[in-house]
């Protein structure tokens, strides 16, 4: 069968590979319909991903249809469509023990640190698998970009009567959005593009945003919007290093910051005049956990979450090679690129 292998950074083929083993017991034998791709994808082909290892058969976005199931596998069953969690965890680790299967401490996460989903056809633990009966293949490979922001914002704790900033306006920091909003905090936006702001306003509905051409002003303009308390939470959704250190200086007194982007760069931030005088809680947030994927299959099939808006642009297999650099190029537009294996 054909799958579509990152031999190094910026360098994809086409390539066939076995079928896989008939599935085993707790397994499930999937095929792939839809594939998105995400700005994890962008980093691993660009080299600055820091846990993608190479070669790797990307893809960890999916909506499948269940083909076969091993002994023992009675929550799914041939036909059935379904989302994946894609973070493979040990079950055993005293992160799991504990219920963060989300950062289990020997975590693989499907077309990062093992083979992942631009394949054909799939073995995977039947445990991964999230029935999505209402949803579109499509719908379906979203859920996992949905989750990281779910996640992101369950650990904000943002509600009511707070103010909740997300920098950062690609796809994770669109996720997050749509959380903050279903939590009933103010939601402002910033970004340096006009135009990934342009869509936060027009298609999202989120009328207070700011262009952050550079940090003094962005200050000045969130001051502004909120009488000089700043935000209650600020989600840091760029990867960017200057952006999550400068975050800080966002968030109100008492506040809580939560970066769901990566980087591998150090951050560096004032700890007396901003981070102890204002007693901020800082809080990483990775991956998502699974009742995040079974909250938005049912967010998403009731209407709540409306995901047509997100999907700019399509591939096959075959054309993702030639697509894929363009996708970088934020003048293309791209929100949100799905690739179609059927």
């Amino acid at each position: 069968m054909q799958a579509l292998q990152l031999e190094r950074p910026q360098s994809f083929r086409i390539l066939q590979v076995p079928e896989p083993a008939a599935p085993g017991p707790g397994q499930a034998l999937l095929r792939v319909h839809r594939v998105g791709i995400c700005g994890t994808d962008y980093a691993g082909f660009l080299g600055k991903m820091p846990f993608f290892s190479y070669p790797r058969i990307p893809g960890h976005e999916l909506g499948v249809e269940v083909l076969a199931v091993g002994e023992g596998v009675t929550q799914v069953k041939p036909g059935d469509r379904c989302s994946v969690e894609p973070y493979l965890n040990c079950q055993t680790c005293s992160a799991c023990r504990r219920g963060h299967t989300n950062c289990c401490e020997s975590n693989q996460t499907l077309g990062v640190m093992c083979d992942g989903g631009l394949c054909e056809r799939i073995v995977l633990p039947a445990r991964k698998l999230h029935p999505a009966p209402a949803l579109s293949f499509e719908q379906a490979a979203l859920v996992e970009t949905l989750a990281i922001g779910c996640h992101a914002v369950n650990r904000s704790q943002a509600r009511e009567q707070e103010t909740a900033l997300v920098i950062g306006a690609g796809p994770i920091g669109l996720s997050v959005i749509e959380f903050a909003k279903l939590s009933g905090a103010r939601t402002v936006v910033m970004d340096l593009n006009a135009q990934r702001l342009a869509f936060v306003r027009d298609v999202m509905g989120v009328s207070e945003t700011i262009l952050a051409s550079d940090e003094a002003d962005a200050l000045r303009q969130l001051a502004k919007l909120t009488d000089g308390e700043l935000a209650h939470v600020v989600v840091d959704a760029t990867g960017s290093a200057r952006s999550m250190s400068q975050a800080l200086q966002y968030c109100a007194f008492a506040g809580r910051l939560v970066y769901v982007g990566i980087t591998q760069a150090e951050l560096t931030f004032p700890h007396a005049p901003i981070m102890h005088r204002r007693e901020l809680t800082i809080m990483a947030s990775r991956n998502a956990l699974p009742g995040d994927f079974q909250r938005i299959i049912s967010l998403i099939a009731s209407g709540r979450i409306d995901t047509r808006p997100w999907i700019t642009h399509h591939a096959t297999l075959n054309q993702v090679i030639d697509a894929f650099p363009n996708w970088l190029r934020p003048e293309t537009g791209v929100i949100k690129a799905v690739v179609s294996l059927d």
